[in-house]
C-alpha cells in the first residue's frame, strides 16, 4: 500500500499536459460521454481501454476536435492543453491538430510521394523557410518513425505502395512533422499483423521521450506493454484511471477487474 501512495505522490508532482474537466459529449440525443474528468501526464503513454462503443475513441477525438467535423456531435466541459481551453473561442482547430497529431486504425497515407506525404503539413503550417530545412523535417520525421532506412531510396515513389506496417510508421512520421505536443492513436495497431505491431509498439515506447502519448486500444496486452497509465471506460463513464500495472493487477472498481479478468467485455 505505501508503494501505491508512493507512485501516486510521484505523480502529482508532475503538471498535467492535458486535463478535461466535466466533459459530456453527445452525438444527437446519444449521450456518449458522461461527466469525464482526467489528468493526462507529458512524455508518458496513456492507454484507453474498455469495451467497443463505451465512448473511449470519442473522447480522444475530443482532444483534438476532429469530433468537430460531425454536424450532430456537441461537447461541454472544458479541456485544456498546458492550461488553455482548446475549445475557446478564436482557437483555431487545424493549428489545435498541428499540436495534437493523430493517427487512425487503418493506415491513411496521402495518395503522394513519400515525402510529400510528409512535407504536407510543415509545408501548410509555414515551419519549413527553404527546401533545405523542409528536406530535414522530413528525415528526422521519418526517423522519428522509424521508417527512414527503408524509404530513404524511393521518397519519390507513392507512400500507399509500402506495406501495412510500413504505411503506418510513415503516418506516424506523418503526425509528428509538425512537431506536435500530443500524439493521438487510435487503435493503430489493430490493422496490422504481428511484426509490424511490435515494430509500431517499440516506436511508441521512443516516441514518449518527446510527447504525451494518448493510445486507444482493444488489447489489453497491448496496454499493458506500452502504458505508464490507464483509463478503463464503460459505458461513456471513465471508470478507473491509474498506474497501468496496478490498473490490472490490483483494480478498484469491480467493473474494472471484471473487464480485465475477461468476464465482461
Amino acid at each position: 500500500m505505501d508503494d501505491v501512495r508512493h507512485l501516486e505522490n510521484d505523480v502529482t508532482t508532475q503538471t498535467p499536459k492535458i486535463t478535461a474537466t466535466g466533459v459530456q459529449i453527445y452525438y444527437a440525443d446519444n449521450h456518449a460521454i458522461k461527466d469525464v474528468n482526467v489528468e493526462i501526464l507529458d512524455k508518458t503513454v496513456t492507454a484507453f481501454i474498455g469495451p467497443s462503443g463505451c465512448g473511449k475513441s470519442t473522447f480522444l477525438r475530443a482532444i483534438n476536435r476532429m469530433n468537430d467535423t460531425i454536424d450532430i456531435c456537441r461537447m461541454e466541459g472544458t479541456i485544456t492543453l498546458d492550461g488553455q481551453d482548446i475549445y475557446a473561442p478564436g482557437v483555431d482547430p487545424v493549428q489545435l491538430r498541428a499540436k495534437v497529431g493523430m493517427v487512425f486504425q487503418k493506415p491513411n497515407p496521402f495518395p503522394k510521394s513519400i515525402y510529400d506525404n510528409i512535407a504536407y503539413g510543415p509545408r501548410i503550417h509555414g515551419l519549413a523557410a527553404s527546401k533545405a530545412e523542409l528536406d530535414e523535417i522530413v528525415e528526422k520525421s521519418l526517423r522519428r518513425g522509424a521508417i527512414w532506412d527503408e524509404v530513404k531510396d524511393r521518397l519519390d515513389q507513392p507512400g500507399t505502395g509500402l506495406s501495412g506496417g510500413q504505411q503506418q510508421r510513415l503516418c506516424i512520421a506523418r503526425a509528428v512533422a509538425t512537431a506536435p505536443e500530443v500524439l493521438l492513436m487510435d487503435e493503430p495497431c489493430s490493422a496490422l499483423d504481428p511484426i509490424a505491431t511490435e515494430q509500431v509498439e517499440e516506436l511508441i515506447t521512443e516516441l514518449r521521450q518527446n510527447f504525451a502519448v494518448i493510445i486507444v486500444t482493444h488489447s489489453m496486452q497491448q496496454a499493458a506493454r506500452v502504458s505508464q497509465k490507464t483509463a478503463y471506460f464503460h459505458l461513456g463513464n471513465l471508470v478507473e484511471y491509474g498506474e497501468t500495472g496496478k490498473i490490472f493487477t490490483n483494480p478498484e472498481d469491480p467493473r474494472t477487474e471484471n473487464y480485465i479478468t475477461g468476464r465482461i467485455g
